[in-house]
Parts: C-alpha cells; sequence; structure tokens
C-alpha cells in the first residue's frame, strides 16, 4: 500500500499547534487525521476517535507515523479545545474553494443552528452560522456566534471569509440588515432577505404595497398592463396539494428606506395555498427584499434554495452526524467539532459513490480502499 499522505493529511497539517512544544506528544496532523477518519466512518466523540485509531493503527501507519502510538481521548479533547477556531476555519475555507464549480448565480444559503447539548451551565447554547451553496451541494464556511453576540453581528464575519462573487445570498428573518445588505454587495453578489417582524416598518410598507400590486395584478377590469413578474409552481404529493405563486415588483421609487439598503432593486412576495386531504386549504404569504434582476423564476429559486440549507446540511448534521447531541464543551472544540463534522460532510457529498450519505460512511468504515479515496479527493 503506498505510504504517500492523502491529501486530507496535508491540508489538516497546515493548522498551527496551540501546544507549547514540551506538550506536543504526538503530531497534530496526524491528531486531525485520525479525528476526520473517525467521522467519516461514523465516529462522533473523542473516545470515539481513540477507538477508531486503536482499531485501524496498522492502516494508519501506511501513511501516518505515529511514533509515539495513538492519541488518547483526552489528548483528542484538549487540541480541539485549543486549536484556533479562526485558522481552521481558514484552511477549511481554502480547501473548500478547490471543491467548487463557478457557478453563476449560484444560491448561498446562511443560517444559524444551534449546538444544544454544547453549552456550559449557566451559558447560552452556542449557535454555529453556517454558509450552503445550494448548486455545489457543499458547506462552504461557518462561524460561531460569540456569547455575548448574535448571529448579526456574525453573518458580515463569515461573508468576509467567503467567494461570493456572482452568487445570490439568502437569509431568513434575522439577517435582513442594511449592513449586511451593504456585505453582500461589496462582496460582489446579490441578495434575497426575508422580512418579518424584526423590520417591522419595512414589512409593514412593503407588506401594503405588495398586496394592493397583487390586487390590482389580478383585478378583471384593470385597464393598465401590470408592472408584476409573476412565476408559478405547483406540487403534488401524498395527499399534499400546494401551489407556490411568486410575485416580483421592481417599483422601488416609493420607498423611504430605499437608499439605505444596498443597491436594493426589487420586493417579492411568495404565497403559499397548500392543501391537505381532509383539511381545509391554507394560505401563506412571506415578503422578500432584493438585488437581482427582474426575474421571477430567478426569485423562485433563490427563496426555494435557501431551504437546502435546512434539507441539505442542517438535517445531516442533526441527523448523521448526531451533532444536537454533541456535549464537547471545553475550549474552542465544539466549534472546531462543527468545522470538523462539515469538513467530513463536504468530502462524503462530493464523492461519487451511488449511494446515500449513510451508506457511504459505512463503506468507509468497512473498505480501506474507499475511505483512502475520500481523504484523497483534489485539494490544489
Amino acid at each position: 500500500m503506498s505510504t504517500q499522505k492523502p491529501s486530507l493529511t496535508v491540508l489538516l497539517s497546515q493548522i498551527e499547534d496551540p501546544r507549547h512544544s514540551r506538550t506536543q506528544i504526538h503530531d497534530l496532523g496526524e491528531i486531525l487525521t485520525i479525528s476526520a477518519c473517525s467521522m467519516l466512518c461514523g465516529g462522533e466523540s473523542f473516545n470515539d476517535m481513540e477507538y477508531f485509531g486503536t482499531v485501524r493503527e496498522a492502516w494508519l501507519r501506511t501513511f501516518l507515523k505515529l511514533t509515539h502510538g495513538i492519541p488518547s481521548h483526552d489528548t483528542f479533547n484538549r487540541v480541539f479545545s485549543m486549536i484556533n477556531p479562526a485558522r481552521f476555519m481558514e484552511v477549511f475555507v481554502a480547501w473548500t474553494n478547490t471543491l467548487r464549480s463557478v457557478l453563476d448565480r449560484d444560491i448561498v444559503a446562511i443560517d444559524g443552528k444551534a449546538l444544544r447539548r454544547a453549552s456550559k451551565k449557566g451559558s447560552r447554547i452556542p449557535q454555529v452560522v453556517s454558509a450552503w451553496s445550494r448548486d455545489n451541494g457543499i458547506c462552504l464556511g461557518q462561524i460561531q456566534v460569540d456569547e455575548k453576540s448574535n448571529e448579526i453581528t456574525a453573518v458580515p464575519l463569515l461573508l468576509r471569509q467567503l467567494d461570493l462573487a456572482g452568487c445570490i445570498v439568502t437569509l431568513d428573518a434575522m439577517g435582513c440588515q442594511k449592513k449586511i445588505a451593504k456585505e453582500i454587495h461589496e462582496s460582489d453578489a446579490d441578495y434575497v432577505l426575508a422580512l418579518k417582524g424584526n423590520q417591522e416598518t419595512v414589512h409593514d410598507e412593503v407588506k401594503t404595497f405588495l398586496d394592493e400590486e397583487i390586487r390590482l395584478h389580478l383585478d378583471p377590469e384593470r385597464k393598465t398592463p401590470s408592472s408584476l413578474l409573476v412565476f408559478e409552481t405547483i406540487e403534488k404529493d401524498h395527499g399534499r396539494h400546494e401551489i407556490r405563486r411568486y410575485y416580483l415588483s421592481t417599483k422601488t421609487h416609493w420607498f423611504q428606506d430605499r437608499d439605505q439598503w444596498e443597491n436594493l432593486q426589487c420586493f417579492g412576495m411568495v404565497e403559499s395555498i397548500r392543501t391537505v386531504t381532509g383539511e381545509a386549504p391554507s394560505t401563506e404569504r412571506r415578503y422578500y427584499l432584493g438585488s437581482i434582476p427582474a426575474d421571477a423564476e430567478l426569485f423562485a429559486k433563490a427563496v426555494r434554495g435557501h431551504w437546502s440549507v435546512e434539507n441539505q446540511l442542517h438535517w445531516c448534521l442533526d441527523v448523521l452526524f448526531r451533532e444536537d447531541l454533541s456535549r464537547a464543551r471545553s475550549g474552542h472544540a465544539s466549534q472546531n467539532l462543527a468545522t470538523l463534522r462539515r469538513l467530513s460532510l463536504n468530502l462524503l457529498k462530493r464523492s461519487t459513490k451511488k449511494c446515500s450519505l449513510r451508506q457511504k460512511r459505512l463503506n468507509a468504515a468497512w473498505d480501506y480502499d474507499y475511505l483512502k479515496e475520500l481523504m484523497t479527493q483534489k485539494i490544489d
């Protein structure tokens, strides 16, 4: 078997060792490699990392020196609590950029997620804000919200780490802020921001405007052509019938705060009419600010694309990686483990093997060659 180091090992060796030289018994790159391999194979905890290393020691020695054997679970815990999470994220983002395809109008959904079991007594539950590329199907980066801060301050820090040129960035109502719109525009990207109660005045003004525009658009006695752009989708599945109508208006001249929202180009509304067998139909309307061109289908792609961060990232992290149950709390351990999970998920997502993510992890655990294949995915 080849003794050449896999790309994953080379990547992780770029992270600076935070330990004092006298405590560096085990090589940092090797510790992180074992950690990543354990996670790819279904491991979740520091004890799992030690156990994986013990069981797979002979295989690991084909490309790692392991001069002092396999680190203990306490060593894994101590190292993850000490690593600079900002540096780990820099390395992660640089690597992720080698995996991305340059796609015009890629939807980058940004959303926060709680690490519910990682909080210390008397402290807030840690929140991690992630950026998910819908079209590439990978996590582009993540940042943990400071205990004394919130998502609003964390999002701009994350945006500055990413290459977003040509993308459409979507955020829920928490991210609908003038400062964030400005950051996105300065990144040469467009935005679609959901409006709710946190921007009560803006929400009410846009709602009043669009509701009236739609009423006039639907009026059969209308004398003048409607300026609204409309796109509609219909979904039927297991007794559920849902019609979604996407309305877009580029009339922004009336909006008093127009100049305060960087590059504001349009207002949008999504009307969802849902019918479930045996239940009365329900209707919901949601409102948005956008800097995208006048294209209702593009608006629909952005709105629907935002939910991919929940379905393809957060769901996988909780169901597949059991992130919500992780109790890593010391130092920077929770944030660094969150980064490692997203790195592992990216590797699994990028694998061309035709099976589910769960089956890919089982294959990695059972098949040396497949695990090595995951570890050697392109890193320039």
